[in-house]
């Protein structure tokens, strides 16, 4: 018997580093473990890692394109839930205006 959910929150991020940049939140039938990589091989060799550690369901970020969504659902394998969290035209707006400000785009790691 599962005794607890397990979901990961994917995210891309410019300087990220999968091995520092994780945490996980508990609760009796929840677990969310947090991940930002900075591109679509670690994002995949992550959620192979997390797969394996029994992690029922993935939430990838906005970021994630159709390709890269495909690469990890293939990973993951049958009977995980891959979903990606889109946000509306004015969220994405208001989301890509501080991610320009303090230079998302711009940083080179």
């Amino acid at each position: 018997m599962v005794e607890k959910f397990k979901a990961a929150f994917i995210a891309h991020v410019p300087d990220a580093d999968p091995a520092k940049h994780r945490c996980t939140v508990m609760t009796s039938v929840y677990e969310l473990t947090s991940i930002l990589v900075k591109n679509d091989d670690e994002a995949v060799e992550v959620c192979k890692e997390l797969r394996k550690a029994g992690v029922h369901a993935f939430i990838l970020c906005p970021g994630f394109t159709h390709k890269a969504v495909a690469r990890i659902a293939e990973a993951v394998g049958e009977g995980a839930s891959v979903n990606i969290a889109r946000g509306d035209g004015p969220s994405n707006e208001a989301a890509l205006k501080i991610m320009t400000e303090v230079g998302w785009f711009k940083r080179k790691t």
